[in-house]
């Protein structure tokens, strides 16, 4: 079983990653009970997270929009595929964009230099 902290990012990562879950398919996914996904939606609502829920046989849990975006989950092919878009979007330039590639690209380069190298330039 995960410790609370890491099992609260995957779940996370799982609600961004699927429109709707159940609650046995997230228990299933995150190896915990039905009733520690309730305990666990209702902690990422005490941190400012609207997972919003759907009670009955065809509800589930799903992630809303809201005011502050969740932490980006990205494994490490999804990180390259980032660094090389940004990258390409701030050395080519996008047709109207100004200089607004630059600074995600420069917030990527400093985010990432600790890191495994993307976006680093390594």
């Amino acid at each position: 079983m995960l410790e609370t902290s890491a099992r609260l990012l995957r779940l996370l990562s799982l609600l961004q990653a699927h429109r709707e879950w159940s609650g046995g398919e997230l228990a299933e996914r995150l190896g915990v009970t039905a009733r520690t996904v309730r305990r666990d939606v209702d902690r990422l609502r005490e941190l400012g997270y609207p997972v919003h829920a759907s009670p009955g046989t065809g509800g589930g849990y799903q992630l809303g929009a809201g005011a502050e975006l969740p932490p980006l989950l990205l494994d490490d092919e999804e990180a390259v595929a980032v660094a090389v878009g940004l990258r390409a979007a701030a050395g080519q330039g996008v047709e109207g964009s100004g200089r607004a590639p630059y600074g995600p690209w420069r917030s990527w380069s400093r985010c990432c230099r600790a890191g495994s190298g993307a976006g680093s330039g390594r």
